[in-house]
This record gives C-alpha cells, structure tokens and sequence, in this order.
C-alpha cells in the first residue's frame, strides 16, 4: 500500500468525525456495562441479555439509515439537492413511526423476549426492567438514526458527533447519579439511556429541519423509496444480527459468568467494531457522489485505499487488546469467574480486528454503491456457516470459546465473498434515478 494517496485528505475530512460519532453510539451499553457491572453478576448477566436484544433491533433497522446516505449521497452527487433534502424529511416520519411501534412491541413482550434468550431468576427479572424503561427512548433513538443517515448524505459529519457526544455525556452523568447517588439499581441505568436517548432525538430533529428547510410534510412515495432502495440491506441486517443474537442466546445457556463474559467482549466488540466502520462511513458517503456524479474511477480507487486505511486500523487495535488484556476487562467486573471466561476469548476478540477492517469498509463501498441483492446474499450465507458453527458449540458443548469461534467464521466468510464482489467491478453502477 502507498504511503499517501490523493484521497486521502477527503476520506479522513469524512472518517475523523465519522469516528467520533460511531464511537459514541454504542458509549451508552459500555457506560451501563461499568455501571452496572459493580451491582453483581445477575445484574451483569441482565444487561448482557438486554443489550444483545436492543442491539440486535438498533443494527436491524440501521437499512433506513444506511439506505438513507446512499440516495441523499447519489442525489447530492448528481446535483438534486431539493429530492436530497426531501428524502432526510421523509426518513425522519418513517423512522419515529417505527420507533413507536417498536417501543410499544419491547415494552408488552420483554418477559417473553428476556425467557426466549434463556435468562431466568434473578436475572431474568432485571432485564425485564432495564427493557421497558429503555423502551421509552426507542422513538428518539430512531429518529436519530434517520437523521444521522440524512447528515451523513450531505457530507456533515460534524453535527452527528456534537449531538451523540452530548448525549453521551448527559448519559454518564445520569447513571452515575441515578445507580449510585439515588440507589435506583439497573433500573436507574435504564433511565438514564431513556433521557439521554430522547435529548439527543430532539437536537437531531432540530438539526435536519434546519438542513432540509421547510417542505417536510409527509411523503407516502418518498417514503416507500426509502423501504425499496433498504429492504436488501434490511436482509443483510438481519442475517447479521441473527448470528449475534444466536451467539448471545448460546453463551446464555453456558451460565451467567459466560454470557457476563460475552456482554464485556461483546460491547467492547461493538465499540470497535463502529470505530473502524468510520472509513466504511465516508466510504459510503464518497461512493454515492461518486457515481452519482458518473466517476467510476474515483469510485474504484477511492474505495481500494479505504479497504488498507481499516485494515491497517485493525492491526493497531489488535496491538493494543493484546496489551490491555490483563486489565481492561477488570473495569467492567471484578468477578474471578467472569474474568477467566473473558481471558479465553481475548486472543479471539483481538485478531478478529484487522479481518474486520477489511469487512467493515467493503460493507460501507458497496451500500454506497447500492450493490443490495449482493450484499443480502452474501449475509445470508456467511450467516448459515456462522449458525452451523454455533449449533455444534451447543450440542458438543464448546462453550463461550466455540461460539466466538463461530463469530470468526461469520466475519471470514463475508470478507470472502466481498473481496469477490470488488475485485470484479460489477458494483461500479452509476448515476440517479429521482
């Protein structure tokens, strides 16, 4: 890989704030995580459950968000900017109608949704209450997600970062006080992801109707638009999130100190995980005005440079878990048995880093190409190798190291067919269609 390239400049004007803001999302569960972790396992065990659940809902509904960017990207590049502006309006009455029903779905049914992910007792208790509290901030957090996908379009990463660290900071606060000052226990944790959720879906609002000015009436067609360009990165999603949730309700039924492991690991996954999506983010936003605009070579190139840039990232945050190893996990527990379950994982965890790179970034090039149907069925598969794996897990009983095994499995089988799908070119469509 070259030292410098002439995209470079432009991939970290949209990656530095991209970081920023992907890094923030999923702030909110580790920040719960450090909290809660100190209550006791069963608490710890609670909130695994729960944040395998919201996480799964999040990532599954992130097609609205991500369909999003590539049209307002495509339309932006080919110089509509009034259809730009009137897809971020429609996106944000779609996404907070689904966000009510969501809430109202997560609320009646979390004792059914917390028994089929395999937590009782205790446990099981706890999560029902973390769920319905946090199911009060749902229609925000969704209308953030709209937002976020309209900002990204227009190429203002800025004004995502601001809002999610605000919000993520008024969460801190709030646990903190809640948990600790006011004794409220896991409860208070759940009420303080609630506030924080529901402020930062206001500021989003505020922001996208400065943006897109004043024809935000709804649009029935424009909203359909939105659900045809997603519903193949909606198959995607949900092939993806069903491998973790699968993974998730695995390791549940390996003990409360396993799924406890999992929940540190896991978040911290996360974490990275939408650090080195930051590069698939302005990978996104570059591809879609790059076709937009009938630049296949920009497109092509632009994209090559963006696959080392993360892989590279990878190598670096391999590097440093590897070093961290010994005390990072003690600052989410200082339970014995949950530490040693984590410490088989972590050689796992780490070298997974630099393959998710790679993933990560050709996922972000091709949603801003709009390469759907190659997308979703390239989940699907990686999906079935990751589920056959898990399965073996349970019935040979492998425990939390063989179902994070599996996880490996999902992440190389989608670089593999993706690395197919670029090396091919067949993605490279360009223009737009209003």
């Amino acid at each position: 890989m070259r030292l410098r390239s002439r995209y470079d400049g432009e991939i970290l004007r949209l990656a530095v704030p991209a970081l920023g803001a992907l890094a923030a999302e999923p702030s909110y569960i580790l920040v719960d995580t450090a909290v809660v972790g100190h209550l006791g396992r069963p608490q710890l065990a609670a909130l695994g459950v729960s944040a395998v659940v919201l996480t799964t809902l999040f990532a599954v509904f992130n097609f609205l968000q991500y369909g999003t960017t590539a049209q307002v990207g495509r339309a932006s590049g080919a110089g509509q900017e009034q259809a730009a502006r009137r897809l971020g309006a429609q996106a944000l009455w779609l996404c907070l109608g689904i966000g009510i029903v969501l809430a109202a779905a997560v609320a009646a049914l979390a004792p059914s949704i917390v028994a089929l992910m395999g937590a009782d007792d205790e446990a099981a208790k706890y999560a029902v209450a973390y769920m319905r509290i946090v199911a009060i901030g749902l229609p925000s957090a969704f209308v953030a997600l709209a937002a976020q996908g309209y900002l990204r379009g227009v190429a203002d990463l800025r004004t995502p970062l601001v809002v999610l660290a605000a919000g993520n900071a008024v969460n801190a606060v709030l646990n903190v006080t809640f948990v600790y000052g006011l004794d409220w226990g896991i409860e208070g944790s759940a009420a303080a992801t609630a506030v924080g959720q529901t402020g930062m879906g206001v500021a989003f609002v505020v922001a996208v109707l400065r943006s897109a000015g004043h024809d935000v009436r709804p649009r029935p067609a424009l909203m359909r638009r939105l659900v045809r360009v997603g519903r193949h990165i909606f198959v995607r999603t949900v092939a993806l999130m069903s491998s973790f949730a699968l993974a998730g309700a695995v390791i549940t039924r390996f003990g409360d100190a396993s799924i406890a492991a999992h929940q540190i690991a896991f978040q911290l996954w996360l974490f990275l995980a939408l650090a080195l999506d930051a590069i698939a983010i302005a990978g996104q936003v570059l591809v879609g005005r790059a076709l937009g605009a009938g630049d296949t070579e920009r497109a092509y190139e632009a994209s090559a440079r963006m696959i080392w840039l993360a892989v590279y990232a990878g190598i670096a945050f391999a590097g440093a878990l590897l070093l961290l190893e010994p005390v990072l996990p003690r600052a989410f527990t200082g339970d014995e048995l949950v530490l040693e379950r984590a410490g088989a994982i972590w050689l796992l965890f780490a070298l997974m880093q630099p393959l998710n790179g790679a993933v990560f970034a050709l996922d972000g090039i091709l949603i801003g190409a709009g390469d759907g149907p190659y997308l979703a069925g390239s989940m699907v598969v990686a999906f079935a190798a990751c589920a056959s794996v898990l399965l073996a897990a349970l019935a040979f009983d492998w425990g939390i190291v063989g179902a994070w095994a599996a996880i490996v499995v999902l992440i190389c089988v989608r670089l593999a067919l993706m690395l197919r799908r670029f090396s091919g070119r067949r993605w490279l469509v360009i223009g737009w269609s209003g």
